[in-house]
Parts: C-alpha cells; sequence; structure tokens
C-alpha cells in the first residue's frame, strides 16, 4: 500500500482527495493537515510515502514545509497540488525538494498515477508545468555559471538521458525514444544523479533547466 498524507486547509478538498484516493485498492490516506507546520509533524509522526501538498496554507506555506520536510528525510516525496495562477511557485517548489506537480483539476485516475509514479521515484512534471518551467528559465536569459560548469562532467548519452528527464519522460519512454534497455537508462539516471550530487529526477530537471539544455521548443 501507498501511505499518502493530505494537506490542504481546505476541509472540502482534504476530503475529496481523501474518499478519491481511499477508493483506490493500492492506496491509502493516513492523515491530513491543515497547514504547513501541522504538516511537519505528521510527515514526522506517520511517515508517509508521498505527502499531497497545498501550496498557499496560513501559518507555514508548502513552500517551506516541502523544505523541512525534506531536509528531515531526503528519500521524502513530496507531490505539490497547484492551480494556474500558482504557477509562479512551481520553480521555488522544485528548488524546495520537491518531487513533483500535479494540478487540482486533476481527475481521480490522474490524482492515483500521479501518486503512485512519486511513490516510485520517478518525477511528475505536468506538461504545462514543464512549459511554463521552460518558458521561466528562458525569461531568466544567462545561465546559472555552477550548473553550465558541471555538465562537463557528463558524457554525451548521460547528456542526453538529462534533457529527455527534463522534458518529463519516463525511463520507459526514454528507452523506446534511444532504442536502448529500460534498465540502461536507469543505470545513466543513476550515474546523472550520483555526478551531478542530486537527490532525484525532478532536481535533474530543475538543473538541466538551470544549464540551458532544455529551451522552448527544444
Amino acid at each position: 500500500m501507498i501511505r499518502v498524507l493530505i494537506v490542504d486547509d481546505q476541509v472540502m478538498v482534504r476530503e475529496g482527495f481523501s474518499v478519491l484516493l481511499n477508493a483506490m485498492p493500492d492506496i491509502e490516506v493516513v492523515g491530513e493537515a491543515v497547514d504547513g507546520r501541522q504538516a511537519v509533524r505528521e510527515v514526522a509522526l506517520r511517515k508517509p510515502d508521498v505527502v499531497l501538498m497545498d501550496i498557499r496554507m496560513p501559518v507555514m506555506n508548502g513552500l517551506e514545509a516541502t523544505r523541512e520536510i525534506v531536509a528531515a528525510d531526503a528519500d521524502a516525496k513530496v507531490l505539490v497540488l497547484t492551480t494556474f495562477d500558482l504557477d509562479e511557485y512551481v520553480y521555488q517548489a522544485l528548488r524546495s525538494g520537491a518531487s513533483g506537480f500535479l494540478l487540482k483539476d486533476a481527475s481521480a485516475g490522474q490524482l492515483a498515477e500521479g501518486v503512485r509514479i512519486v511513490a516510485s521515484g520517478e518525477a511528475l512534471l505536468a506538461p504545462t508545468v514543464t512549459k511554463r518551467l521552460i518558458s521561466e528559465f528562458s525569461r531568466l536569459g544567462t545561465p546559472r555559471a555552477p550548473a553550465q560548469e558541471r555538465i562537463g562532467d557528463l558524457t554525451e548519452r548521460e547528456t542526453e538521458v538529462l534533457v529527455l528527464v527534463a522534458q518529463g519522460l519516463s525511463n520507459g519512454e526514454i528507452a523506446e525514444h534511444l532504442v536502448v534497455a529500460e534498465s540502461t537508462v536507469k543505470t545513466h539516471v543513476s550515474r546523472i544523479l550520483v555526478k551531478l550530487g542530486l537527490r532525484d529526477r525532478t532536481q535533474a530537471a530543475v538543473f538541466a533547466y538551470e544549464a540551458r539544455l532544455v529551451t522552448p521548443g527544444g
């Protein structure tokens, strides 16, 4: 069973997601929190596999809570819930350690699949969010020097895999694109994370954007 903690200050949202997720045979909602501070306490207490995290909340917002949760447990998986008007927070949340994003109007199936993807260690970036990220990094202009310099540590194939990860492709999709075994892709991703000192695929995606490996239309 995938154990989930739901964090949102709106009771109807919490109850709605709880009903949807508990209806799935492989997912169990183990707790809820009404703000970021309570979320930090509940994560420490209940050790959920995935935290569904809202951003705008009283006491402590979702960005601050995500930072604290990830700082306390590097393996913690936070799936941020966002709406179109919250897109400006996407980059900050990824930098805070979020494992992915899901739009709040997602269907029950999309919500459950998002939880499963993040629980398995994959990054989850909705296509609309990914496009927004790319546009934002394009607007920022000059790539971050540290990111640019560290690209040289990667092989040509590892750089290619990193770009595909940043574009939101799963290991299976990357394997199909490169015509290699999925196990080979997993090995490449693991080496990329080690070489760049990153914790997961989502941080790898952020790195690729910062280094300008991914650009609009790229």
